[in-house]
């Protein structure tokens, strides 16, 4: 008899990927199927193990999905197969999220199974809508309800004459019935003059909070389009609380709709900086790094490497992949005594440093300019200097090396490639419904390879707003015929992001 698996049923939290807890991560991260919900954040799926069977099952609400009982039945069936299923769930899975019914049925066919609880949307937005749902001054009771109950009910049996009595109300998912919901509370005795907020999409970079009160919040919602589903609704005294403490919705970046064209590899440090500022950062890879056609230029720097004075990296994706093909060759840092090392840029000289080997020469300017300027110092005569980088890159750097004297030999370490077409499909619609307040570049090729996946590309009076790393990109980007808005003056993607968070308060502010 074949060994019978594990299910585990994961709180995904309420949006912010970052609200997911250890342990759900953990088990995500060893799961042979996940089995996930609509209101899961899809960036939590980045974390599964390759060859992971990903399975989407909906459960939006108004639309007719997978059926609980399909659900129920597909993951007791993969544990059956001796597979470590993770069914993910938006949220805490015991609060409103039918996770009871899936442990149940799970019982039932003896599967062993495990609770991973989860941050509820409950608290959970309205602390990022500014709202605490207790507060000394004024109340020390909430209550949570289903804004949507079973249709198939005769009648109601949400008890509206008590809530009316509690001093905080949650209703969850309750955009939809939100007229009905208020009326049950002013039927029961509730003032019209209690606050109201509506949250939708709370937690996500895109949460939009909208306040009134019982009486006025039905109308406001109609007018206000950007009201939708999924939302919670919060009705109390401490909705008062957002005028003081709305941290979130006030960061400098919020609201703004920020494309990262890095490679798919570098891109999520430059987002996660964007994201702490409160931006909705798209993902456009525009270049992918892909190993050389051959390795044999680079082996056979790496076999005789004792004969270079110097190695110069240009890049991080130079670094990474110089080191794989010297691990691969198997040999270690010990090859490289002999040679003293370069780097262009802080970023590049870290990750030399992370393996144990000093930086010799660093320059200010983080470009090849500043590094010829350097070298221009020492006697380079017969001196022999390997540069492993990119297929295609500028040539100043070998060209003026070699005319003053040194021996330059450039490898191929990687390739740089447009990615599919196919991809543009989100962002060709972002751009046309005006939904982009800024792109970035963080390289040439990044910049080159956008307006060439976006050939239709128009900045329309100067937007959507354009922010390049450095002058060089930015030289790039004005050839193509548009206008960086900011250029940082130290060429790192922090300092890109802290230019990005400069430039717009001082919009916000206005």
């Amino acid at each position: 008899m074949s060994k019978v698996g594990i299910v585990y049923l994961i709180g995904a939290g309420p949006g912010d990927r970052g609200l997911i807890t250890i342990k759900g991560k953990e088990l995500l991260q060893k799961a042979d199927v996940i089995v996930y919900d609509y209101l899961v954040n899809t960036d939590l799926l980045e974390y599964a193990k390759n060859h992971a069977e990903i399975l989407y099952v909906g459960k939006k609400a108004g639309q007719k999905e997978m059926t609980q009982r399909s659900i129920n039945a597909h993951i007791v069936k993969q544990a059956k197969k001796g597979n470590i299923v993770a069914r993910l769930k938006g949220g805490d899975p015991f609060i409103f999220g039918r996770g009871g019914e899936e442990a149940e049925a799970l019982e039932a066919e003896n599967i062993p199974f495990e609770i991973v609880p989860g941050v509820s949307s409950v608290s959970a937005v309205p602390a990022y809508g500014g709202i605490s749902l207790t507060h000394r001054d004024f109340t020390s009771s909430f209550a949570v309800v289903t804004g949507h109950e079973d249709p198939s009910k005769k009648q109601s049996n949400i008890p509206w004459h008590a809530l009316s009595q509690i001093g905080t109300v949650v209703f969850l998912m309750g955009v939809k019935k939100l007229k009905q919901n208020m009326l049950g509370l002013l039927k029961a005795g509730k003032s019209p003059d209690t606050p109201v907020a509506v949250i939708t999409w709370g937690t996500y970079p895109q949460q939009r909070t909208l306040t009134g009160t019982i009486g006025n919040i039905s109308d406001l919602v109609k007018r206000y389009k950007e009201i939708t589903s999924p939302g919670i609704v919060v009705v109390g005294e401490v909705v008062k609380l957002r005028e003081v403490i709305n941290w979130y919705e006030s960061k400098p970046l919020f609201g703004r709709t920020i494309i990262v064209t890095r490679p798919k590899s570098q891109a999520p440090e430059f987002i996660k900086l964007l994201e702490e500022q409160g931006a909705q950062a798209v993902a456009f890879p525009t270049i992918e790094i892909q190993p050389p056609n051959s390795y044999k230029a680079l082996d056979k720097a790496i076999n005789t490497i004792e004969q270079y004075d110097w190695i110069v990296f240009t890049s991080v994706n130079g670094v990474t992949s110089f080191f794989n093909r010297l691990k691969e060759l198997g040999k270690d840092i010990r090859e490289l005594h002999r040679a003293k090392i370069a780097t262009i840029g802080e970023i590049t000289a870290q990750e030399i440093q992370n393996k144990g080997i000093k930086v010799d020469i660093v320059p200010d300017d983080f470009k090849a300019e500043g590094l010829i300027k350097i070298f221009k110092k020492n006697k380079l005569k017969d001196t022999k200097i390997l540069i492993p980088r990119a297929k295609v890159a500028r040539d100043i750097l070998p060209d003026t090396l070699n005319k003053i004297g040194a021996r330059v030999d450039v490898v191929t370490a990687y390739i740089t490639k447009k990615p599919d077409k196919a991809k543009t499909k989100n962002i060709i619609k972002l751009l046309s419904d005006h939904k982009i307040d800024m792109i970035t570049f963080t390289s040439s090729s990044t910049a080159k390879n956008f307006f060439e996946l976006i050939p239709g590309f128009k900045q329309v009076k100067k937007k959507p707003l354009i922010a390049c790393i450095g002058p060089i990109t930015a030289k790039t980007v004005r050839d193509a015929g548009y206008k960086s808005a900011i250029i940082p003056k130290q060429y790192t993607v922090e300092h890109l992001a802290d230019e990005l968070v400069d430039y717009f308060s001082k919009i916000n502010l206005k």
